[in-house]
Parts: C-alpha cells; sequence; structure tokens
C-alpha cells in the first residue's frame, strides 16, 4: 500500500502506519533495527520518557548496564537528517524532537475530530485513510498494545465518518466507511448498524436487509447468539 504524502511545511517526517519509515525532503532515510524501535516508542508515548525505562522496554532481556550501552549506542547511530538530533536528550530523559511530524499523531486527531458533530469532515480522513495498521510487522508488547488501542480510535472513527457523510448525503463514500468498519472487526454490531442505516437512507432496503442476514450468519456461525433488538428494529419492517 502506498504511503501517505509529506506534510506540508514538514521536512522531517516519521511513519508508523503501514511500517516504518523516516522521511526527510520528501525522501526515505534509511534507521538501523533499533535506531527504528528507539524513535517509534518514543512517537508512540509522546512524551519524555526515562532513559532507565526505555533501555528496559527495548532491552528487556539484557541487564540493565548492557541495555543503557544498547540505548547509548542506537542513539549514537541514529541519522540526523536535516543537521540536528532525532531524539531530544537530557541526562535522565529521552523524547522525540518536536519538529518531526508522526502520521500517527496527525490522524488520531483528525479521527477524533470526526465525532465532533460541529467540525467539518475533513476530506482527507476518508475511509483509505483508516485501513492502515500499526506497524503491523512489529510484536513487541509495547506495540501491539498501541496497536489495539489505534485500531479502536480506527473503528470508531469509520463508524463516524460512516455517520456523517450519511447525514451530508454522500451515500457511496458512507457505505465505503461502513464497509471498512465491518472489515476491520466483522463480529462488532454498531459497524453493522451504521452500514444499515447508510443502505436505509440512501433509498436500498434490499442492502440493507442482506446486511442484516450476513451479520445475522455470521454471528451465530462465530458466536451461537442472534443480533440485537437494535439492529433488528431497523431492517423488521422489512423481514417478512
Amino acid at each position: 500500500m502506498g504511503r501517505a504524502p509529506a506534510v506540508a511545511g514538514k521536512s522531517r517526517q516519521l511513519l508508523l502506519l503501514g511500517g516504518f519509515e523516516l522521511r526527510w525532503a520528501g525522501g526515505p532515510v534509511r534507521v538501523q533495527r533499533s535506531g527504528q524501535r528507539l524513535l517509534a516508542l518514543l512517537a508512540l508515548q509522546g512524551r519524555p520518557l526515562e532513559r532507565l525505562w526505555v533501555a528496559g522496554t527495548l532491552w528487556m532481556d539484557a541487564s540493565e548496564e548492557r541495555a543503557g550501552a544498547s540505548l547509548r549506542s542506537a542513539l549514537w547511530r541514529l541519522p540526523q537528517p536535516g543537521g540536528t538530533p532525532m531524539v531530544e536528550s537530557s541526562v535522565t530523559h529521552l523524547r522525540l524532537a518536536r519538529d518531526i511530524d508522526v502520521d500517527l499523531h496527525d490522524l488520531s486527531a483528525r479521527m477524533e475530530r470526526l465525532e465532533q458533530a460541529s467540525t467539518a469532515i475533513d476530506d482527507r480522513t476518508g475511509s483509505s485513510a483508516l485501513t492502515r495498521d500499526l506497524l503491523p510487522d512489529w510484536y513487541e508488547d509495547w506495540v501491539v498494545l498501541e496497536r489495539e488501542r489505534f485500531r479502536q480510535l480506527r473503528l470508531h472513527a469509520l463508524e463516524a465518518l460512516c455517520a456523517r457523510l450519511t447525514e451530508a448525503g454522500r451515500f457511496g463514500a458512507a457505505v465505503q466507511a461502513g464497509l471498512a468498519a465491518v472489515s476491520g472487526e466483522p463480529l462488532r454490531e454498531s459497524a453493522h448498524r451504521t452500514l444499515i442505516r447508510a443502505h436505509l437512507a440512501e433509498g436500498n432496503p434490499g442492502e440493507a436487509v442482506r446486511q442484516f442476514h450476513l451479520y445475522r450468519r455470521l454471528l451465530a456461525d462465530e458466536l451461537a447468539v442472534e443480533p440485537s433488538a437494535a439492529i433488528r428494529g431497523l431492517v423488521q419492517p422489512l423481514l417478512r
């Protein structure tokens, strides 16, 4: 999948969605694996972190002395695109340089704004922008926890996007957002409800009923339960 374009006015960009990439002035910058893990951890936490905690998190199987040495080595090996350090460092703490734009932070802020009815829909936050996973090939515990947090935020954002596009009469885009939410978690009833409402608002009762039956079969096969009264109520007048 293609990477997001660099944000205007930002010369250093850290991409974590869909995989790790560091970019400077529009081009990729090579970073060793230890440096990637360090930059990702600092970006995900988004605040100053104690050196001892960073070292212990990244090199948890090493002694404190060896983990500290590995951290110092990773810091020393980091590239300095633009001639300035990637990490702000003190005797006790580390943080990602504040001039670095992180795609996860930008998209998370836009997703949170989607649930605010008073905020205009940001067309950069289409359903395609909300399908990339956070560092999908990384399996460290500190990544897995953040990936699940981001996944939940993304599913709520897709549902909110579907609902707001439906209200705006942009039914094609609304259905795409609803389908993306369903694909992200097929057993999530709120996603199916939002998609069914989009079909009904567009005047497609057959699509709404088909989606309901698909969800009911899925629940029966996976969990041996019936859909809730809330989702049945959406299509009850249409069911024979």
